[in-house]
């Protein structure tokens, strides 16, 4: 039997059960099947999950290597990662609890299963507790997400890697985690199990982690892991790889100096995502896909199909939640006739590592700057002349920003300090209002605070003004 619902969504990501919760709202009967994870990736095994271990780790570095520092004697301390785990997962499964009591509150059907498309906007779902449903709806939302890939390298697959999902649930501290990749995910993780006690080794391809940001701040990052204790391996290819991952493995890998071999216990794989679109029957859909498989979507986020939308990192959306949650708001207020028309042009997506100290960007970096042939002014500051740093005896890191060169227009911002996601917001926000970068140079702000570093930054900046411009070529 063909049930039919005004709203179907495929998926339960940030920007699906947004949809469902807001469309279900507005009296749509409305329906989201769900194969596994309850309101997604990031409650579940990403974002938040991720930031919770990874403070866990801040915690006992503290303890561990720096209470000394702040003046604490600590004997008899070590770390238990069964209780690293029990906290994670307790704000898991607080954070499922509130999705499935938003999931009854708004009205939406929330049925488990794995859908696979039949024809247009329809799809049979094999129900998880058995069974299975044919559901077709007159609009469709796709919130599909993406997984893990794994490199085809020789033993690798048979190795059994973990990837971050398997590593977050990790109820023993690996002797030795080889992490391939340089990206955010094996970035945040290699720090934080170097600081829960494992020997730590970063295998990289190519020749500086974080290979999207400007040079001085992979050099940084670059310094903070081997203070840290973690080996980086760079311009390093993996060739071959023998064993198990959680006993012992072993890779074999050729750098610039040569060929040889490298052993530890655990492997970590996190060397990029695949969208989820594979196998589930997108033709009969008459949606199509790019080469590497994400939805090709317009600025709306309508796909080649009428009357279905995708959303979130399916449809190539830059994978962060916050990108997600603005293609909900774009989806929801272009069908709902909020305001004007919203699209995914020239949005501002600002980026936040959180390694300890964090990375953040938004806007352009020198990088963009040089590859656009655009003139900027730059102006940067030690983290250390920011006095806050002091106090919490964090002085790693430098602010940068980027400005016009005929203009008072704020370009991009990085930051690699402490508390640098909360400057984060501020320089967006002045970016998003078009303000000058004078507004945030002259406003007061609270001693001794991280933001009142802007003062002095752009006072560095305002000293350029009748001096050389800098120039992108």
């Amino acid at each position: 039997m063909l049930e039919t619902y005004d709203v179907l969504v495929i998926g339960s990501g940030e920007a699906g059960k947004y949809l469902a919760w807001s469309m279900a709202k507005t009296g749509r009967r409305t329906a989201l099947v769900e194969r596994k994870l309850i309101g997604g990736s990031c409650p579940n095994i990403a974002c938040l999950p991720s930031k919770n271990i990874i403070h866990s780790a801040k915690v006992a570095s503290y303890v561990l290597k720096r209470s000394a520092d702040f003046g604490t004697t600590v004997s008899d301390a070590h770390v238990d990662m069964t209780g690293v785990y029990k906290r994670k997962q307790t704000m898991v499964d607080g954070l499922i609890s509130l999705h499935l009591d938003r999931f009854r509150s708004s009205g939406v059907e929330l049925i488990m299963g794995e859908a696979k498309f039949t024809e247009e906007r329809t799809a049979n779902v094999a129900l998880n507790d058995g069974g299975s449903r044919r559901l077709t709806g007159d609009k469709l939302f796709l919130s599909l997400g993406t997984r893990s890939v794994i490199p085809d390298i020789p033993g690798l697959a048979e190795a059994n890697p973990l990837t971050h999902v398997e590593a977050l649930d990790l109820q023993r501290l690996p002797e030795h985690l080889i992490v391939l990749g340089a990206g955010y995910v094996a970035l945040e993780l290699a720090q934080a199990f170097r600081r829960f006690g494992s020997s730590v080794t970063i295998v990289e391809r190519g020749a500086q982690i974080a290979s999207k940001e400007d040079e001085p701040v992979g050099q940084a990052l670059l310094k903070l892991f081997q203070d840290e204790g973690v080996n980086v391996l760079l311009s390093t290819l993996i060739t071959k790889v023998r064993g198990l991952s959680g006993s012992r493995v072993e890779i074999e890998i050729t750098s610039p100096s040569g060929s040889s071999r490298l052993q530890g216990t655990d492997l970590l794989i996190a060397t990029g995502r695949i969208p989820n679109t594979q196998d589930i029957g997108m033709e009969k859909l008459g949606v199509q896909v790019d080469e590497l498989g994400y939805i090709r979507v317009n600025e709306k986020l309508e796909t080649t199909a009428p009357n279905v939308w995708a959303v979130g990192d399916c449809a190539g959306t830059p994978q962060f939640t916050h990108a997600a949650y603005d293609d909900f708001r774009i989806v929801r207020d272009n069908l709902l006739g909020v305001g004007p028309t919203r699209t995914t042009h020239n949005r501002l997506i600002p980026s936040c590592l959180f390694t300890d100290p964090e990375l953040v960007r938004v806007g352009l970096n020198e990088k963009d700057f040089r590859g656009l042939n655009i003139p900027y002014r730059v102006a940067t500051m030690p983290a250390s002349a920011v006095l806050r740093t002091r106090t919490i005896s964090e002085p790693r890191g430098f602010l940068r920003m980027f400005v016009a060169a005929d203009s008072d227009n704020i370009l991009g911002f990085t930051a690699f300090c402490a508390e640098a996601s909360e400057l984060l917001g501020a320089v967006q926000t002045a970016m998003a209002g078009h303000l000058p970068y004078t507004v945030l140079r002259d406003t007061i702000y609270a001693h001794p605070t991280m933001s009142e570093g802007f003062v002095f930054l752009f006072s560095e900046l305002a000293a350029q003004i009748d001096s050389a411009v800098v120039s992108a070529g």
